[in-house]
């Protein structure tokens, strides 16, 4: 079945699809599709507030991307645990930042 969409999906985020030892995502590729385009949407929204936080309000990097992820986790019902932080090191890499750690 041929895709006529043109949005190429990062492995990234495909690996969040991934069950551990099998090479093929557990999702449809239109679904997978669909919650990728939301995250970006997502990420590039967030561009302008972290900028805002970061910048204008002086706070450091690291905490504005923590925030921003509590944020996203406030919400279970929009994004996956693993969608929120796959959107942080999105964001992070948008702005030229270095990724959020996140802690075991």
């Amino acid at each position: 079945m041929p895709f006529d969409n043109q949005i190429e999906i990062p492995p990234s985020f495909i690996a969040l699809y991934l069950t551990p030892g099998r090479d093929r995502p557990n999702a449809p590729h239109d679904v997978i599709l669909a919650r990728y385009e939301l995250c970006e949407d997502m990420a590039c929204m967030l561009t302008e507030h972290a900028q805002k936080l970061a910048f204008e309000d002086d706070i450091a990097e690291q905490k504005v991307l923590r925030q921003c992820h509590q944020g996203l986790l406030a919400d279970p019902s929009n994004l996956s645990i693993q969608e929120s932080a796959w959107v942080m090191h999105r964001l992070a890499e948008l702005l030229d930042w270095a990724p959020l750690v996140f802690e075991e």
